[in-house]
């Protein structure tokens, strides 16, 4: 069954996946590709409808990002944002300058005129802007449909060429009602199909896993987290027994996490081998203290075990990964020229000789369609929707030197965490909870006598997506017991912080 589509030409915004994610919250299929795509590939690819996402860049760069021109005369919709617009003034002779002063957040926006875009809009909208750059002169054809404060052309439009432009982010949560100008461009202008759902998700992907493995075998790593437990499903439900899953413990996990875990698989129906490689991983990683490091040591020696592994119970062709499309985006911009943040044990730290083909059935899912895809296919909703957990495990929450003795620190107080936020009915209702061992000593007081003892950072952060996050402000009486319970539990601990920086800037780890 073929799905309509809307394609979406990445120019290098860090938003450029929820745009995606907005359209596929429609149902409707999008896909990303860089700015770049070939014009015989869009052909092929045959969508409904382009977007042209936001970007770094300003046009009047020496050597700005520029698509095939040629995508303005396919017919095809066209919808510009931010950067997206500048690329459609310079098709359509307008001009765009740098701005004398910047706009950015929110912003008041007046609609000047109907359109099917801002079908269902009111006359005062609240918009997200985030450009230093200003259009002008409009393009040659294109009246106006909205303006702000800081932007005579806030929405522009050329209904005889099928193009649409707009100066703010519809895809940000910040623009009230961005998600009904999405849907406006994809389902009303463009007439997409709204007919791609977890049903035909898993249909075409265990097909296309059956054609590509054929009577090859699939070692696929697991961790107990959601991806993963998905990913292992639908490759079971794809090969069946020619499916081998091995659990590596890295001995980076949480506390007691390596039996829980082969437990929940057990009630999956799925035959896991655990192996107990942490004595390794802790022995390349002493001494280590860069992030990017330690993320690339524990994506080499965890392919290396797999290997190693495969060989002494068969031959294995394919390796069975989690991967998302948050991982991609945030890694190395595999699909456009994105500014990389950091590279995912899963993407960035695979070494080149690796010996297996890759099978990675979520590598072009969200978060948020992984578990409507695992409810799916029978997972319990307690797994699904688990608090996610790094690849790299402790090794990015633990700042600094990871030794024995700091990982069995972190990991009773991160298990306090936990518990807590589970007592306090909080835990599935939050993104993320965790704890973050801090290099530093500070001097405390216990019983009359002084100590110079580790700090643990408490870290709840609230994200749809993972690609921006709140902090969470969590009550203070929860704080209070999370605090309590470290200091008077945890051997070594004497001062508990609370981080209250939301993504951007900061990222969710701290690594």
């Amino acid at each position: 069954m073929k799905h309509d589509s809307i394609l979406v030409l990445d120019f290098g915004s860090q938003y450029t996946q929820l745009i995606a994610r907005r359209i596929r919250e429609m149902d409707i299929y999008s896909e990303i590709h860089p700015f770049n795509y070939p014009l015989e590939k869009i052909k092929e690819m045959d969508p409904k409808g382009i977007i042209l996402s936001g970007s770094p860049a300003s046009i009047y760069d020496k050597k700005p990002p520029l698509p095939d021109m040629k995508i303005f005369d396919l017919g095809i919709p066209v919808l510009g944002i931010c950067y997206g617009m500048q690329v459609i003034a310079k098709r359509f002779s307008g001009r765009v300058e740098k701005s004398s002063g910047r706009e950015y957040g929110f912003t008041e926006m007046c609609l000047k005129e109907k359109d099917p875009l801002l079908k269902d809009l009111f006359e005062k909208e609240i918009a997200w802007m985030s450009h230093g750059d200003k259009l002008v002169k409009k393009p040659q054809g294109f009246k106006t449909l909205a303006c702000t404060a800081g932007s005579d052309f806030a929405v522009i439009t050329n209904p005889q060429a099928r193009v649409w432009a707009i100066q703010f982010h519809p895809e940000v949560v910040h623009t009230k009602n961005g998600r009904i100008i999405l849907e406006n461009f994809a389902t009303d202008i463009c007439r997409a199909k709204q007919n791609w759902t977890p049903e035909s998700y898993i249909k075409s992907t265990v097909e296309d896993i059956k054609n590509r493995v054929g009577d090859g075998r699939v070692l696929c790593g697991v961790s107990g987290g959601v991806d993963s437990t998905v990913a292992s499903v639908l490759i079971s439900r794809a090969i069946g027994n020619n499916l081998h899953c091995v659990f590596v413990d890295n001995g980076l996990l949480r506390l007691n996490e390596a039996r829980k875990v082969m437990a929940m698989f057990k009630k999956l129906g799925i035959k896991v081998t655990m192996v107990d490689a942490s004595e390794g991983f802790l022995k390349k990683l002493k001494g280590v203290s860069d992030p990017e490091k330690k993320r690339k040591i524990i994506g080499n020696y965890f392919i290396e075990v797999f290997e190693k592994h495969a060989k002494k119970i068969g031959k294995f062709e394919f390796l069975g990964q989690g991967t998302l499309y948050p991982d991609l985006i945030e890694s190395v911009s595999v699909k456009g020229p994105s500014a990389m943040i950091k590279s995912h044990h899963n993407v960035g730290g695979l070494p080149e000789k690796m010996e297996m083909k890759l099978i990675e059935p979520l590598r072009l899912l969200f978060k948020d369609e992984v578990r409507e895809i695992g409810l799916k296919l029978g997972i319990p909703r307690d797994i699904l929707w688990r608090q996610p957990f790094p690849g790299p495990g402790l090794a990015v929450r633990i700042l600094g030197d990871i030794t024995v003795e700091r990982t069995g620190i972190l990991q009773k107080a991160d298990d306090i965490i936990v518990d807590e936020i589970k007592k306090a009915g909080l835990y599935f209702k939050i993104w993320q909870s965790f704890g973050v061992l801090l290099p530093v000593k500070t001097v405390g007081v216990m019983g009359d006598l002084r100590t110079y003892e580790n700090v643990i950072a408490l870290r709840a952060v609230d994200s749809k997506d993972g690609m921006t996050a709140e902090w969470v402000k969590l009550p203070y009486d929860v704080l209070n017991s999370i605090s309590s319970r470290i200091i008077n539990e945890v051997k070594g601990v004497n001062r508990v912080v609370y981080d209250i920086s939301n993504k951007p800037p900061a990222t969710i780890e701290w690594e």
